[in-house]
């Protein structure tokens, strides 16, 4: 049967070759044969155009002739006779080269010369025209050249005889541009014609092929498959029954293979009881644990650890999922008191009429153990530093609230309080009976109560300024450096580069001014500086607040120590308080030149 089929399928695609190479010859010629004349009729279609484009253009060089040499005529100076005969000489050499080039042909101007017999009596009817202004012409350009100080009237006549011919000249070409165009019409219009040629010859071909090849080929190859599809049954049927003898052989060797494959492609394997007694240790079991001797009653926890609570462990695990398997991690010990960490699977083994039994595969684990301890303890560490930094970060923070509170307080007691005292002391010692004497009380008691309520406004504004709940953070910002300035004398500026005049929410507000204050006041107190800008500016997300002062600058990369109080609070403080309203704090200084705080808050 195979050597049927084989001499069936040679024969089938011997034959298929054949018709398909006599098919796509077929094709094949046909494309080039169109391929060649429509290349042909092309490129004399090219050439019809380059005849058309000189053609036209001696019309258009005739009449510059005549143009130039009415110049020539006319010209009120010898130098302008001189340009003149310059320009109708270089006229006068391209016109009689592409008359010549239509007639004869040129390589040069990509002109074949090939004319028809039309346009050869229209060039013999153009010729007395053509070899009066040629003549007439050059002898202008001659006398002008041999004679330099001619006059007009040396040159007169010959003006007149290429203006008398300039007429006849161009009804002639007209007509020899109108037959090189007729002619090139036909020859688009028989183009066409053996186009439709080709196409009707190229589909006849076509349906020819289908009729006679490829419909006779395709009944062939139905055919063929079909007998093929027979044969490949016949052999799949004889397959499943092979197959079938097979599989009942090669089942428990495919379950031993198994078995196999998963021992060795794992590190550690042993086979134990339910109990936990050993049955079979590997190799590199014993290896690991340095443990060579064993007998069939050896405990399998006791292999791996000489711990006593470690043991009672793994002999809890043996217990409680002996028929349900387990996977997790054992801390081992080896004989060499060396800890080992194992990722342990447990699966139980149910064989009939045989004792149950446990699988034990398990991978050395002890370096990924370590390091996940040195992380933990890590990680246990800078919790607890940071828990210390934010402790001490609370404790300045409530010592600075104390501070501010207790501030306050003196100024109200101090200031305000004794103002207070004074007006009462005042108010009683009023004497109605008096006018003149009650007058000037009363206006010492307008000027004491004006100072009262500076005290009160000033007390308040170093609160929380009533411009920032009523205006808004950039009228806040612009009173607090008016402010800082006349106490401190200093050149401090707010710049809202963009206008910006939206209202953030309230806890934004108060910490972006709480913020640009202490970085004002650290610029007042420890920069040295005399300027002190504060520029505002906004896109369409972000709000940017910008404080530059020209003080001494620190090194940025030497901060003062945190944890032992030593400053760098008010820093700290800027950071927490950008933090909380999602923001973003940079800091860049230079020793001498000056320090830039730069906040960005979404908004």
């Amino acid at each position: 049967m195979n050597d049927r089929s084989s001499s069936l399928d040679t024969s089938t695609f011997n034959r298929l070759r054949r018709l398909y190479i006599i098919a796509l010859s077929a094709v094949a010629f046909s494309i080039i044969i169109s391929q060649i004349i429509v290349r042909n009729f092309l490129k004399d279609q090219q050439d019809d155009s380059t005849v058309i484009n000189v053609a036209g253009r001696q019309r258009m060089l005739s009449q510059k002739l005549s143009k130039e040499a009415l110049l020539i005529a006319n010209a009120g100076s010898l130098a302008e006779q001189l340009v003149y005969k310059d320009t109708l000489k270089n006229t006068l050499a391209l016109w009689e080269k592409s008359h010549v080039a239509l007639l004869s042909g040129s390589d040069s101007l990509k002109l074949s010369g090939r004319n028809s017999v039309q346009i050869l009596q229209k060039f013999s009817q153009l010729k007395s025209s053509y070899t009066t202004i040629l003549k007439a012409s050059k002898a202008i350009v001659s006398t002008l050249e041999s004679h330099p100080k001619s006059t007009i009237a040396d040159v007169q006549s010959s003006v007149a005889r290429i203006i008398s011919n300039e007429k006849s000249f161009l009804a002639t070409m007209d007509s020899i541009v109108n037959q090189y165009d007729r002619e090139a019409n036909q020859k688009v219009r028989l183009l066409e014609r053996w186009e439709l040629f080709l196409m009707v010859f190229t589909l006849a071909l076509l349906f020819a092929e289908f009729f006679f090849i490829f419909k006779p080929t395709a009944r062939m190859v139905r055919a063929t498959i079909s007998k093929l599809i027979k044969s490949e049954q016949q052999a799949v049927n004889h397959a499943v029954e092979a197959n079938a003898l097979r599989e009942e052989n090669e089942k428990s060797l495919k379950e031993l293979r198994v078995l196999n494959e998963t021992m060795d492609k794992t590190l550690l394997f042993a086979r134990v009881t339910s109990s936990g007694n050993i049955i079979h240790l590997g190799q590199k079991f014993s290896k690991l644990f340095k443990y060579h001797t064993f007998t069939e009653y050896s405990n399998f926890s006791e292999v791996i650890t000489n711990t006593k609570k470690d043991q009672e462990y793994i002999d809890r695990i043996f217990k409680a999922n002996q028929n349900t398997g387990w996977q997790g991690e054992v801390k081992a010990v080896n004989t060499l008191g060396e800890i080992i960490w194992l990722e342990m699977y447990l699966i139980p083994l149910h064989a009939k009429g045989e004792k149950s039994e446990t699988i034990i595969i398990a991978s050395d684990i002890t370096e990924k153990k370590e390091a996940q301890l040195e992380v933990e303890h890590l990680t246990r560490e800078s919790y607890e530093e940071k828990m210390n930094q934010q402790k001490i970060i609370s404790s300045k923070i409530i010592e600075n609230q104390e501070k501010e509170q207790n501030r306050i307080a003196k100024d109200i007691h101090d200031g305000i309080g004794q103002m207070l005292t004074g007006l009462k002391y005042n108010l009683e010692s009023v004497n109605l009976n008096d006018i003149e004497k009650a007058k000037v009380k009363v206006e010492h008691l307008k000027a004491l109560t004006a100072s009262i309520i500076q005290g009160v406004r000033a007390a308040t504004f170093n609160l929380t300024p009533p411009e920032l709940s009523d205006y808004g953070i950039v009228p806040a910002l612009s009173k607090l450096t008016q402010e800082l300035a006349k106490l401190t004398g200093k050149n401090i500026i707010l710049n809202n580069k963009t206008g910006f005049a939206k209202r953030l929410e309230p806890l934004v507000e108060i910490n972006i001014y709480r913020i640009t204050q202490e970085a004002i006041n650290n610029a007042i107190k420890y920069a040295d500086s005399n300027y002190i800008i504060v520029t505002v500016s906004h896109s369409e997300h972000i709000l940017s607040v910008i404080i530059d002062d020209d003080g001494k600058g620190f090194d940025v990369d030497k901060p003062k120590n945190i944890r032992s109080s030593e400053g760098g609070m008010g820093m700290t403080f800027m950071k927490e308080r950008i933090n909380y309203i999602n923001g973003r704090l940079f800091l860049s200084s230079t020793p001498e030149i000056g320090t830039r705080i730069t906040l960005n808050i979404p908004i």
